[in-house]
Formats: C-alpha cells, structure tokens, sequence
C-alpha cells in the first residue's frame, strides 16, 4: 500500500468520521482494500473493525454488503453508522423486516440512497435475496465475527459454512473478513473458506495493558461463590459477571442484588423481548451489571465495562479472551477475574461436542443422493431439524473436500468429528493450563493465538506478584512459532507458543497438545517439516 492511499484514508477518517486518529491496523486494512486487495483483520473487541468496512465502504464507488450474525448487532451497527455524521445510510434484509420493507430497501440499494446493506447469512442464503442483492453489484463485502465460517473455530456456525458460495455469486467485489478471536490455523481456513484473494491479514492489539488479568482459586462451591461476589463488591462501575449455566445466572442475579446491585440477567433461554430490554437497560446504564451466559456480548459495544468476572472456567481460550476483552475497551483501568475451580472443567468437557450417530450421517449422506443439498430439502427429506440437519450437511460437505470417496463419506465424517471432538477437549485443557500457570497471563493468551510479546504485561496477578517469567527470555526452543511440524504419534500440526522448557502445538488431528522441549528433542518425536 502507498503512502499516499493510508493519507487519503486518514483524511477520510478525519472528514467523514470526525476521529483525528486511527486505532493500529485500521489505516492499513483500509488502505489494503482500496489497493484493491481483500483483507482477514483479526482484532480485539473495541479495536474499532466496523470503521474499517464504513471508510472503505465510502470510499468504493458502489454499495457495501455487511453480513452480520445478529438482529442486534444489525441494529447497533446501523445506527452507529447513521449517528456517525459521514452523511452514509444503511439498511437491513431481515426476519424482522416486512416484504415490502425489504423491497423498499433493496430499490433504495438501487437508486444509490443508501450505501451499507446489512444482512444475515441465513438471508444471503435465500435464493430470491442473493439474486437481488447480486443484481446490485456490490464493490464491498464485510464478514463480521468471520472466525464462525470455520469449521474448527470456537464458534463454528452452520449458516456461516456456505458463504463462501454465496459470495462467489455477488460478482466481483472486495471482501474484508474481521474477526476478534482467531488462532493462525483458523486464520487459513477463514481465507480458505472465504476464497480471499490476494488478501493482506491484520493482527492487532493482543496485549491490552490496561486490563489485569487475574485468577481466584477455589476449592468448593461455597468458597467459589463467595469468590464471585467479592470480586464484584470490590469493583466499580459498569461489569458482567459470565456464568456456564443459566440456573447460575439467576442465582447469582438475586445473590448480587442484595449485595446492592442492580443487575439484569441474560441467557439464550429468555424470550427475545427480555433480553432485547436486559440489553438496553445495561447500554443505557439503568442496569450497572449484566449476568449471563455467553449468550451476552457478540457485538456488544459498551466502552466502560470495568470489570468481567468469569463465575466458571469457559470451554476455551477463544472464548475466555472475548469475553473478558469486553473490559476496559475506552482504555481506562479494567479487572478480568477468573474464579477457578478444577472440578468445572468437567462441566466444559460436557458442553464440548459430542459425536453424530453414525445412522444420522447415513441418512443425510442417503438423502443427498436423492434431493438437492439446501438444509431445507434435507430436513424434509430426513424429518431432522433444521440446525441438525444444517450441522450434518456442513460435516458431510467437509468429509467430501478431502477427497473421500461416495461409499467412504459417512467414515470420512465421523472421523472429522471426532477429531472435532478432540480439539473441543484439547482447548478445556488449555483453559486448565491458563488458570494454572505462572506465565504472564496476557504473554499465555497471545501465545496461545500465535502471537508473541517481549514483556510481561506488568498488570497481571503473576506479574504483580514476581511469579512471571520474561516472556523475552523464554523464547529459545528450537521450533519456532508458527512452524509446521511432525509429531510421531499426534501428526501434524502448527507451534502455536514457545517457552524455555516447553512448547504448544495445535495439531490437525488431537488439538492443542503442550510437549517438553527437551523430550521431543532427545527423542527426535518432533520435526519441522516444510509444508
């Protein structure tokens, strides 16, 4: 990219946005895409991502499609974009729109009224949408929280898995593809999946130095529980307390409350009007703490969060470093607090994924045969629901990229997801490693998505406390991150983080696997290889 095209960028930053500087890494994946390059930007919560789409998407000359998970997040999205006096206008294709509504929007796409059309993939899927929305030729595609189009992210999202087609038929366009969380194999599927072209990835904002991090262990359930309410009257301000259930979630709500409080609570199971006024009444600071499940927060845009408290160990540290990262992001001093209890992991282990019955993928793999692969002829075809027999057809459709023949797909698909499986157990073990080691814990989580510092945060509990080793000193192993490597027995994989005496690796087959130096070198257990 030129100097010129990043000048032009921050003038369109300053002009139309009224921001007098950009957040590391918005230039330069703005830049990129007028370059005419598309682009993966991987970058924390309140790294301001959106800009990047509504700058590009001013600057191309033609419409920008956003295609977002979330009703919600649509809707915050758009009203930000509308509030944000460039003089832009968007719209959305939804559920909760009416036909008329949603043709009205498409004529106003058309007519060049309107410059971000915002839309979830399920809807891009519609065969009556795509094809009008390709009629419109859009210059810009934005994939928001992209690491769901994986299938070995930790987050993977059925609908997600077609996009890839859907917009191969939006004709030629740029793609920016943005993401919070996303370790580097996950990172090439994303481009993979997307079918990014000559794209340029942006890795920022990792160590976040005014968030510490810190870790509570316990040794019951009555000590764990009074962790929790602590680490919430010694906080001020704005916080969420994230929970593994939902009985803990009310629990917790009616504990807090009388501790002072003003909570409001949140999970998958309230109906969407109570969750929608639980939403608002937190944005709106009428509610000073939200406690939920991980239900709460994709998309949520609160910069004075000063504190998240995790009542239990989450399933991985994907979805650890998202949650808590929703402290802290105005820059001022935020706490991320860990109430460690071992026997917890055991309940991740329960919600990780479990394994397809292997007459359930002969049914779906029989029914392909017979109809047209859209999940709603196989839901007909097989009486699954929807999500099963969406989640069956995406492990069926990766079972055949491997080149698997008709007779071996069911096999083939099995043997995937079991290796799904594996990963899921793999990143709970990783989340053990976290509440357990001594390490800085900011230098743990970036090490963990591929990424490396050279100081210690300085604001973590094992910083503060002299137990943090210099990240800068520990890095002598003789594999590099990001290396490809051959284990004997694991296969291969990707280092993922280096130490003096250990090393991670994120193997194609098992997962995460932590292997001793000195043993894999004495041994000749592991090699680089070159691919």
């Amino acid at each position: 990219m030129t100097s010129a095209t990043i000048a032009k960028v921050r003038r369109a930053a300053r002009e139309r946005f009224d921001h007098d500087r950009l957040l590391p890494g918005q230039a330069d994946a703005t830049a990129a895409l007028l370059d005419g390059h598309d682009v993966l930007l991987v970058a924390p919560t309140g790294a301001g991502k959106s800009l990047v789409y509504q700058l590009a998407g001013l600057l191309i000359d033609g419409p920008t499609v956003v295609v977002s998970p979330l009703l919600a997040l649509q809707h915050d999205q758009i009203t930000g974009i509308e509030a944000s006096g460039a003089g832009a206008r968007a719209v959305r294709i939804s559920s909760a729109e009416t036909q008329s509504e949603r043709g009205e929007a498409l004529e106003r796409l058309a007519a060049g009224e309107v410059e971000f059309l915002f839309l979830a993939p399920e809807q891009l899927a519609n065969a009556e949408v795509l094809e009008k929305v390709a009629a419109l030729r859009p210059s810009l595609v934005a994939v928001d929280e992209a690491h769901c189009v994986s299938a070995w992210g930790h987050d993977f999202r059925p609908d997600y898995f077609r996009l890839g087609d859907l917009l191969g038929e939006l004709g030629d366009h740029r793609t920016v593809a943005m993401t919070a969380t996303a370790a580097p194999p996950v990172r090439d599927d994303i481009r993979d999946r997307l079918r990014l072209r000559d794209a340029r990835t942006v890795v920022t904002g990792f160590v976040r130095d005014n968030l510490a991090l810190r870790v509570v262990r316990v040794a019951d359930e009555s000590s764990q529980r009074q962790a929790v309410l602590d680490a919430v009257a010694a906080a001020s301000g704005p916080g969420i307390v994230y929970c593994r259930t939902r009985p803990a979630t009310e629990e917790y709500a009616e504990l807090l409350a009388a501790q002072g409080r003003t909570p409001v609570v949140y999970h998958a199971g309230l109906g969407g009007r109570r969750r929608d006024e639980a939403h608002r009444r937190f944005m709106a600071d009428e509610a000073d703490l939200v406690v939920a499940t991980s239900a709460f927060g994709m998309g949520i845009d609160k910069p004075d969060v000063r504190f998240v408290v995790h009542a239990q160990i989450p399933e991985s540290p994907d979805t650890y470093y998202q949650e808590v990262g929703r402290a802290g992001r105005d820059g001022a001093p935020a706490d991320g607090v860990l109430v460690y209890r071992s026997e917890d992991l055991a309940l991740g282990r329960f919600f990780s994924a479990g394994l397809p019955r292997r007459r359930d993928v002969e049914t779906v793999v029989a029914a392909r045969g017979r109809v047209a692969t859209e999940p709603a002829a196989v839901v007909e075809a097989t009486g699954f629901g929807r999500r099963k027999a969406g989640r069956l057809l995406n492990l069926v459709a990766l079972a055949e990229q491997t080149g698997a023949s008709e007779a071996d797909l069911t096999s083939t698909a099995l043997d995937l997801a079991e290796s799904r499986r594996s990963l899921e157990h793999s990143r709970v073990d990783m989340m053990r490693a976290y509440a357990e080691t001594d390490r800085c814990r900011a230098d743990f989580l970036v090490g963990y998505f591929g990424e490396g510092v050279d100081e210690r945060c300085g604001v973590c509990d094992n910083c503060r406390d002299g137990r943090a080793p210099d990240p800068a000193e520990e890095k002598n192993a003789p594999f590099p991150t990001q290396s490809r490597v051959r284990h004997d027995e694991f296969g291969e994989g990707v280092v993922t983080d280096v130490e003096d005496d250990r090393l991670t690796v994120l193997f194609d087959e098992v997962g995460y696997r932590t292997l001793s130096v000195d043993l894999v070198t004495e041994q000749g257990l592991l090699a680089i290889t070159d691919g």
